[in-house]
């Protein structure tokens, strides 16, 4: 078999130094180590994204399962939740939702289109929601959803 390393989408080979990594032994998820290893990389996120109130969570999983994660925790029966629709992961946010027992209005676009930020606007004043969701990168479709990077806080945050 060819030792070339091929660097294109799937499958590859992986390098050397990957398969090193790979052979390993594994830590377990209550590892005392690993543990030390989350918390460190929850002080990093939270600083990335400049949270200080402890509620940055990494989660080791898909990014269905980190959505899901966050719905599960944040929406309760008969909650108001608007969902931005505009491809797969969008409609599965909706449905989560749903699942949980949530109210959920959605604001849709064509597949492969962004959603109108007016018609988001107007949803939320209109339907007043507990939770709003919406995709950053579908990428189901491609399609990046333009939202504000701005670091300003919200002027009233949720009170737990």
């Amino acid at each position: 078999m060819s030792t070339k390393l091929l660097l294109g989408a799937g499958p590859s080979n992986a390098h050397p130094r990957v398969l090193e990594a790979m052979s390993r032994p594994l830590l377990g998820h209550l590892d005392p180590e690993f543990l030390a290893i989350l918390d460190e990389t929850q002080e990093h996120l939270s600083a990335l994204f400049g949270v200080t109130n402890g509620l940055t969570v990494p989660v080791s999983a898909t990014g269905s399962a980190g959505m899901e994660t966050c719905f599960v925790n944040m929406v309760e029966p008969g909650h108001r939740v608007i969902a931005g629709v505009n491809g797969l992961f969008g409609g599965r946010m909706a449905e989560v939702a749903r699942r949980v027992g949530g109210e959920v209005r959605t604001v849709e676009a064509e597949w492969g289109t962004i959603i109108d930020p007016a018609e988001m606007v107007a949803a939320i004043t209109e339907f007043r929601p507990t939770v709003v969701g919406l995709v950053h990168a579908e990428t189901s479709t491609g399609v990046e959803q333009p939202v504000s990077r701005s670091r300003k806080p919200p002027k009233q945050r949720a009170q737990w």
